[in-house]
């Protein structure tokens, strides 16, 4: 009896925990089909937004900014196509495309001075300077969009954190984490010494030797040895934004 009992109870048992699962999975059902609803409500009204306000989307640096975070919140990418009622309404892959060109010029023509990595800040200067007075203004957040849009051309054009902000690096090339690290370090004084390298990291000099015969062999550091045995390290991508666009 007991054992009959026993059998009994683990039935029930399971026949419990499938009522669970299922009604578990009714719940998830209509959940899912509540957010596809609210998320297609919410599409519905970006795009009555959109047509509101293109005007000052696409003259606005910030208002275009906000907008494509708002977007971002349902996973719409207004950027992703050319064609469609994003592209039709808002003109804004377009801009970007135009900008990524824009940006293209501008780490070309000054790629011998810094060996093709500048900071976010002093690419904005130079970006804004080519585009001139008349032309819709541009934000940090622009670039790092037109920038992820160059993703397509290959290799190069990467965005490197560096403290807030962001590093572009317009040459092909693999930075490793010692030669990051060393960026870090000359951040604020914009330039490295061996001294640091091996007092601060506890590098030995053939690590040194290593890493920063890389920098200087790609043109991202410039050496000055002072005619010591200290020799510095300058890094001219990490100037500030009103020398380095003199």
């Amino acid at each position: 009896m007991r054992r009959g009992a026993g059998i009994g109870a683990i039935k029930n048992k399971k026949a419990a925990q499938a009522k669970f699962k299922d009604k578990g999975s009714e719940l998830a059902s209509e959940q899912l089909q509540q957010m596809s609803k609210q998320i297609e409500s919410f599409r519905s009204f970006l795009e009555e937004f959109a047509s509101k306000h293109k005007d000052k989307i696409r003259k606005n640096a910030e208002f275009r900014n906000q907008f494509q975070q708002m977007c971002a919140t349902i996973g719409v990418d207004p950027l992703a196509s050319g064609k469609g009622f994003w592209a039709q309404t808002l003109g804004v892959g377009d801009f970007y495309y135009e900008l990524g060109v824009q940006v293209v010029e501008v780490c070309l023509a000054i790629s011998h001075r810094n060996g093709g990595l500048i900071s976010l800040d002093e690419l904005l200067q130079r970006v804004t300077k080519s585009r001139g007075s008349r032309a819709v203004e541009v934000s940090q957040a622009d670039l790092v969009s037109a920038i992820k849009k160059l993703r397509a051309l290959g290799s190069g054009f990467v965005l490197l954190p560096f403290g807030s902000s962001w590093l572009v690096q317009s040459v092909p090339g693999e930075l490793t984490m010692d030669h990051t690290t060393v960026i870090g370090l000359a951040e604020s004084d914009y330039h490295v010494s061996e001294e640091r390298l091996r007092t601060e990291l506890g590098w030995g000099e053939e690590r040194i030797e290593r890493a920063m015969g890389h920098l200087l062999s790609e043109g991202l550091a410039w050496l000055d040895d002072q005619g010591g045995q200290n020799k510095l390290y300058w890094f001219p991508g990490l100037f500030p934004a009103c020398i380095a666009a003199t």
